[in-house]
């Protein structure tokens, strides 16, 4: 069929090119042809038959189940353009304000009826105010700088510790001050470990770019005295210990040790422990904004791990690959929202840092219960039985962002009960918590 419509084009075609010559003719024979051209007359042409169109439909269709299907890319370079496009398509669609109502939502205010949890919060343990995320750590330095009113060496120290970041850099001014009041506490007659030289390099090293340094040598009776220096010109400032203090060297021990055993001050997770009736829609979690943010790093890590995936299309990968992409995996997520179902279904609810331990997740269950003694089991879906002893985190047990968990007496206590013809009690929650119960929306 293909060879008869190709001899039809080409009919057509050399009868479109008008009328030809015999190669015996003569010049004079073809100019005479040429200016006195006979008419042709053309007889119409019919159409093709009804028969002839359905086997030409046929044909045609044959004919395309023959051609052979177009495939997709199978070098190297065309997975990777092919990957690209799709990774652009799928950047296009996310940065679209319906691609992104459906992953996060945008408006807290309108949709916090619909959203698990209004967000993460956390409390402040120097002032017991819930915070928001954002106001997290402007809270905690206001509530430290007010604190100096009522006790500047507890003030002071918190401020060391919290303010500055770096630890390693914190560990080393701390124990740079520490071994000045050793010095002071074990010599106290010398009168040049009294004194403390402002611009000396060890000093202005480890101690001066501290935040709060000089608040805690002022706080334990230092004061700032410019005094002259032997073999130099021009005074100096220098720290020079109180009157007071040098007349109770015992409290410099005691402000050294609360330096050394102190913590950085930080926020505590609020669990915003609540409880539902049973609902079908206890695995449905429609999460804040809070448990999908990035920060600056995570949004370049994110970007380096899609140039990867183009990479990885192309080419095999190690057991150690997959097993540090997994763990990649686990670290995308900070904050996790769990529910546990208890035997007579309702739901208890708490949130969690991605990296706390199972422990943390059975004392949280422990202390909602009734009888917190009596052991029991936590499954998570697929049969999954999680093991308090073990110290594997909540990422590693896939339970992030959110998960549900189901509760079940320990066996061992269930075949005790019923064997005293007892059956445990089907609510299980403490009654402050069941007065708390909410519908699941």
């Amino acid at each position: 069929m293909k060879k008869f419509f190709q001899e039809i084009k080409a009919d057509i075609k050399f009868k479109s090119a008008g009328p030809g010559q015999k190669l015996t003719d003569s010049a004079g024979e073809k100019t005479s042809k040429e200016k006195s051209p006979q008419p042709v007359i053309r007889q119409p042409r019919q159409g093709p038959t009804d028969e002839a169109q359905m086997a030409a439909a046929a044909a045609l269709a044959r004919l395309e189940q023959k051609q052979p299907r177009a495939r997709g890319p199978t070098s190297q370079d065309s997975i990777r353009n092919q990957v690209r496009k799709e990774l652009q398509a799928e950047a296009t669609s996310s940065n679209s304000p319906a691609a992104r109502t459906n992953l996060v939502p945008e408006s807290k205010e309108e949709l916090s009826s619909h959203l698990a949890v209004p967000g993460v919060y956390f409390i402040c343990p120097l002032t017991g105010v819930t915070l928001r995320r954002d106001q997290r750590d402007a809270h905690i330095k206001e509530a430290i700088l007010s604190h100096f009113s009522m006790d500047p060496v507890a003030a002071s120290i918190m401020k060391i510790h919290t303010f500055n970041r770096d630890r390693d850099r914190v560990k080393l001014g701390v124990d740079t001050i520490a071994k000045y009041l050793d010095n002071i506490h074990l010599h106290p007659e010398e009168e040049k470990y009294q004194k403390i030289k402002l611009q000396n390099k060890v000093f202005q090293e480890r101690i001066n770019c501290l935040e709060g340094s000089h608040e805690f040598f002022e706080a334990i009776g230092f004061k700032k005295v410019t005094l002259p220096v032997p073999d130099q010109e021009g005074p100096e400032e220098f720290y020079v210990l109180g009157e007071d203090a040098r007349a109770h060297p015992q409290r410099l021990e005691q402000h050294k040790q609360r330096l050394l055993g102190a913590e950085p001050v930080r926020a505590t997770l609020d669990r915003q422990c609540r409880v539902f009736r049973p609902s079908a829609l206890a695995s449905h979690f429609e999460l804040p904004a809070d448990f999908f943010s990035l920060t600056a790093e995570e949004v370049k890590r994110e970007q380096r791990l899609r140039t990867e995936a183009v990479e990885r299309l192309s080419s095999l990968r190690t057991k150690a690959m997959r097993e540090k992409e997994e763990q990649r995996e686990l670290r995308k997520y900070t904050y996790a929202l769990l529910r546990v179902r208890l035997p007579d279904g309702c739901l208890l609810q708490g949130t969690f840092y991605a990296r706390e331990r199972l422990p943390a997740l059975f004392r949280f269950v422990r202390e909602a219960l009734q009888n917190d003694w009596l052991p029991f089991e936590l499954r998570a879906s697929g049969g999954q039985k999680l093991v308090e002893d073990e110290a594997l985190a909540l990422n590693e047990c896939g339970l992030v962002p959110s998960a549900l968990l189901t509760f079940s007496w320990d066996a061992s206590v269930l075949e005790d009960m019923r064997a005293a013809g007892t059956e445990p009690a089907t609510c299980v929650l403490r009654p402050e918590l069941l007065a708390t119960i909410e519908q699941l929306s």
